[in-house]
């Protein structure tokens, strides 16, 4: 029950953190129902992404995300249970799995 009244501890100070989270979570609906209704027909949207120049689009970015987290898993520490690193590790899971199915999606729909 205290991960749900959690950010209520240090109201003013974890405030922040709450509304970048719930950012995140809208985010990633808004991108799977978009992906969802996208797939009754091609929109503007799609056809943009699953383009010519979509899987270039999406190599860069899997570039770009094994860089950031390749360094940024290295720089928190490693040890206890209170570290960083599981919950990095956890979004590095989720957004490397979606960044590859985007460049597959964007090489077939080619």
């Amino acid at each position: 029950m205290t991960i749900f009244t959690l950010w209520f501890d240090d109201f003013p100070n974890k405030l922040p953190a709450l509304i970048i989270s719930a950012g995140v979570a809208f985010l990633f609906i808004f991108i799977l129902a978009k992906a969802a209704f996208s797939a009754e027909g091609r929109s503007r949207w799609v056809r943009r992404i699953t383009g010519p120049n979509g899987k270039w689009f999406f190599g860069m970015l899997f570039v770009l995300w094994a860089v950031v987290f390749g360094v940024g898993l290295q720089l928190v520490p490693h040890e206890g249970a209170n570290s960083p690193y599981g919950g990095l590790g956890l979004i590095a899971l989720f957004s490397g799995f979606f960044i590859s199915m985007g460049f597959i999606w964007s090489v077939i729909g080619e």
